[in-house]
């Protein structure tokens, strides 16, 4: 009987919590974001990238070179 007492109890805490969480003020949502910009520049980046695998292509030549000899 304890168990059937604490389940109603529960049962009626949540669903309680619930209706207070719908929230029937009447007010309206905010409208959605405009959508970003198509074609955002990424040539920054690229470039970095670029950079970095070259610099990193030298260092691993470089290795194997004085690996070989």
């Amino acid at each position: 009987m304890h168990k059937k007492n604490m389940f109603v109890s529960i049962l009626v805490f949540f669903v309680g919590f619930a209706s207070m969480a719908q929230g029937t003020t009447g007010s309206v949502p905010p409208p959605p974001a405009p959508p970003s910009p198509p074609g955002l520049p990424i040539d920054t980046g690229i470039v970095v990238l670029f950079a970095l695998a070259l610099c990193y292509g030298i260092y691993k030549s470089y290795k194997l070179s004085i690996k070989d000899a």
